[in-house]
């Protein structure tokens, strides 16, 4: 007796059996492993991920550099009384991220 969904449906049945069957083949795949081995593995993708990440952080803040070294002149040339306070909190952040990249390094001893 077929249900209303199979008779709808050609093939229904074979779409549910292979379902099914990749389903099972996943929850073994998932189980094959210990939660150490799981662990040392997340930790050397983050590992291997740290040195492009801090090499993106570094071009975005070499943009963002950049965007705050033209505000700066721009406020300087126009003589305007708070371009101290703008140099000031435009160079803090570039020292920012510098030191900021090299602390995480040590921490995390990559």
């Amino acid at each position: 007796m077929e249900s209303a969904l199979s008779a709808r449906v050609p093939g229904w049945g074979k779409i549910l059996a292979g379902g099914t069957a990749v389903l099972a083949f996943f929850a073994q795949v998932a189980f094959a492993q210990d939660g150490n081995q799981g662990i040392a593995e997340a930790t050397n993708k983050v590992a291997g991920y740290f040195d492009t990440g801090t090499d993106l952080m570094y071009a975005i803040g070499a943009i963002t550099g950049l965007v705050g070294a033209v505000k700066v002149y721009s406020k300087w040339n126009a003589g305007e009384p708070d371009t101290a306070k703008v140099a000031t909190a435009w160079f803090g952040s570039c020292i920012f991220l510098v030191v900021v990249a090299t602390v995480l390094k040590s921490f995390f001893g990559i």
